[in-house]
């Protein structure tokens, strides 16, 4: 019968806590994610004091994401509870109508972008009932015409079948008030889709547990 190779068997460069320092927790599967959680999974006292002494250093689980000055092998698996809260938010999200289910957006949208350092322009696309199709980060930086290409949101939006069109970013400083560059560019992606026929149904910003919506506000 032949033997199962555990991780440890793995060349070192396809090992998930190594590929996970190297390119970012992201590159990882489902089930790598997954495995790095399940092997910390440990209620040994030490393991509960160590947990402890952390959540008081940070001041809170949602701080604790924050911290820098942790070994690596703790900042591989917050990482990974991070990413398996996005990921299932996204799953929930995927296949909704926008309309009927705003909850699931704003869920998943706070949870990938609030706590951001820098400011991230994504994409959510839809199709002619408004159910979501996919979501796509798209430019990263500050959103002014120099970072975001109308012409690639168009053309993603070709590839990706869209009939309609939810523009979102962060503003890392939690302060959701447009800027100047924000209307700017959202009336020029907008002019960019009317000419493919693709409504921009809202543009969001997200920011310290709260959100701007374009649409909400009639500013679009």
């Amino acid at each position: 019968m032949r033997k199962k190779l555990s991780v440890r068997d793995w060349p070192e460069s396809e090992r998930p806590a190594v590929r996970a320092m190297e390119k970012g927790i992201e590159a990882l599967s489902d089930a790598e994610i997954l495995s790095l959680i399940l092997k910390k999974c440990t209620y040994e006292q030490t393991e509960v004091g160590v947990a402890l002494e952390l959540l008081n250093k940070a001041g809170g689980l949602r701080q604790l994401f924050d911290l820098r000055d942790l070994p690596d092998s703790q900042q591989v698996v917050l990482q990974a509870v991070r990413e398996v809260g996005r990921r299932v938010l996204k799953q929930g999200m995927i296949g909704q109508n926008f309309v009927r289910s705003p909850q699931a957006v704003t869920d998943y949208l706070t949870a990938s972008l609030r706590d951001l350092k820098r400011e991230v322009f994504k994409v959510i696309f839809l199709d002619k009932a408004l159910k979501i199709l996919g979501e796509k980060d798209m430019f990263f930086g500050t959103v002014d015409e120099a970072a975001v290409h109308p012409r690639e949101v168009v053309r993603e939006a070709l590839f990706q079948n869209a009939s309609s069109l939810v523009l979102v970013h962060n503003h890392p400083s939690g302060k959701v008030e447009p800027s100047r560059e924000d209307y700017e560019i959202t009336q020029k992606i907008k002019s960019a889709c009317q000419t493919v026929s693709i409504r921009i149904l809202d543009h969001i910003i997200v920011g310290e547990n709260q959100y701007f919506s374009f649409s909400e506000r009639s500013q679009l």
